[in-house]
């Protein structure tokens, strides 16, 4: 085996190739920023969805509970305008209003009416409940430009309802 002498302009070249110039470190940092930017975006995207999805899910869980109430109220309690209040307030978290940690305020209100879509025999024995739901998330750190949500539920009461089937 023959060993090559190399001359000095071949050790300059070979220690020319082996470094990034600047403008591929400053390329390489760029794309590393937007990668850096773009998977904060998608975390905090993705923390705002479950937020969401948590809102919506509580606010069903209001209703659902409110609705039950009322389907077990009698038919006296139920036709009676000044027993049952027509609007209410509700917490995302309801102990945590002793410590400041309640969270989402759901303002809520019942409408009572006698059915209109049903037989004429049966309106008189039958009332209409609709339950509208609405509350407001803000942004972060924000307390202004809130988007409102909305939803509601709509269950019919019987004069001989299962309210007569309860004991108490």
């Amino acid at each position: 085996m023959q060993c090559v002498k190399l001359s000095k302009g071949d050790k300059q070249a070979g220690r020319q190739t082996g470094a990034y110039t600047i403008a591929e470190v400053i390329v390489a940092v760029f794309i590393l920023g937007i990668m850096s930017a773009s998977l904060f975006a998608g975390f905090a995207s993705g923390f705002d969805v479950v937020r969401l999805a948590r809102e919506n899910l509580r606010a069903t869980q209001v209703m659902v509970q409110r609705m039950e109430d009322i389907r077990l109220y009698t038919w006296s309690q139920i036709t009676n305008p000044a027993y049952l209040k027509p609007t209410f307030v509700d917490w995302y978290n309801p102990p945590g209003t002793n410590n400041g940690t309640a969270g989402v305020c759901y303002q809520g209100s019942y409408s009572i009416a006698i059915p209109t879509n049903v037989p004429v025999a049966y309106r008189a024995n039958m009332r209409s409940v609709t339950l509208t739901l609405s509350w407001t998330n803000f942004p972060t750190g924000s307390r202004t430009n809130g988007m409102v949500h909305t939803r509601q539920m709509q269950s019919y009461v019987a004069y001989l309802g299962m309210q007569n089937y309860i004991s108490k």
